[in-house]
């Protein structure tokens, strides 16, 4: 059996080389061409003990104080992360043509601006933790939102990611993303622009898109699509605004969906479970699902349950 697997490996090998050279978008074989995700992953690990500095314990050096442990944290992210950008930037157009030198310039300018912006977003964050503890009511206390909230994890991620995205770093801002999606269950495009006390409830199954515009004091549960209509026109819509616009103080219960660049939900609006929106909602404004009835055999006969109604409240039903 090995003697044939050994003859058989050349030629596999052989036929697998020759697939390689059809031009074909999966073809290129320039790996180092490509940011790494374990190194995104682990950039954004430390840019997580950045944030929340008492929260994420650092395994590998042990210092006095916080400026040592917080330089050494910084020299590390930021050169790694600067190798990583200056790989990226050779995916936008503007750096194609550009030398090596212009390229890490410019990376470093990149990463020198991302880490400026660090307390505004950890502002920003602050506020998301609050707005988590004040509208949980299961929530221990802050550090259990912290170490554990999958929804905390996936709107930290989104707000690092989204200041690399303003800055027109291609690939690494949705790497962030995506990792965030593949642990949480929670899809935020690195595009989105998302306000101050921002609260995710339980989250799994939360799509945000791209051009989505989020105010401040926005709570959204599990299951709710803040998307685009038909996407059938492709790249033709790219830098469109496909996405909705949420404005302030408004909440989403669990599986509404609510698409199209044009609608607005109005501030102060409450969107109930499962409704389908593509038109906009003016504010103060309560949508809900009038209620089905609910069918109960029992014996010889069917009782019809239906006096428990939750249609409209407000100006809409849907």
């Amino acid at each position: 059996m090995k003697k044939v697997i050994d003859r058989e490996i050349c030629e596999i090998v052989g036929e697998i080389l020759g697939s390689y050279d059809k031009g074909k978008t999966i073809d290129h074989t320039e790996v180092f061409a490509q940011p790494d995700p374990d190194a995104v992953i682990d950039i954004l690990k430390k840019l997580f003990k950045i944030v929340f500095p008492g929260f994420f314990r650092d395994k590998t050096f042990r210092f006095y104080n916080i400026s040592s442990r917080l330089t050494v944290l910084i020299e590390d992210v930021m050169y790694n992360l600067n190798r990583q950008v200056a790989i990226a930037l050779r995916q936008n157009e503007k750096y194609s043509d550009e030398s090596e030198e212009e390229v890490n310039l410019a990376a470093e300018e990149i990463c020198v601006t991302f880490f400026k912006k660090i307390p505004m977003i950890r502002e920003y964050i602050e506020t998301d933790v609050k707005a988590f503890f004040d509208g949980d009511p299961a929530a221990y206390n802050e550090n259990e939102i912290i170490l554990s909230y999958p929804g905390l994890y996936a709107i930290v991620t989104n707000r690092l990611a989204h200041e690399l995205h303003l800055l027109e770093v291609p690939l690494i801002p949705r790497m962030m993303t995506e990792h965030a999606h593949s642990k949480t269950g929670i899809d935020i495009h690195p595009g989105a622009t998302i306000g101050k006390y921002f609260f995710i409830d339980h989250g799994t199954g939360i799509v945000v898109g791209e051009t989505t515009i989020i105010g401040d004091n926005v709570k959204v549960y599990q299951g709710v699509t803040i998307g685009a209509l038909s996407t059938r026109g492709g790249q033709r819509l790219k830098g469109v605004k496909r996405h909705p616009t949420i404005e302030d103080n408004v909440t989403i219960y669990s599986g509404a969906s609510i698409l199209g660049g044009e609608t607005v939900i109005g501030r102060g609006s409450v969107i109930g479970s499962n409704a389908f929106i593509t038109t906009s909602i003016d504010p103060e404004t309560r949508v809900t699902i009038k209620n089905q009835e609910l069918v109960l055999k029992s014996g010889k006969k069917d009782v019809v349950k239906n006096d428990i109604d939750i249609m409209e409240v407000g100006n809409y039903h849907i």
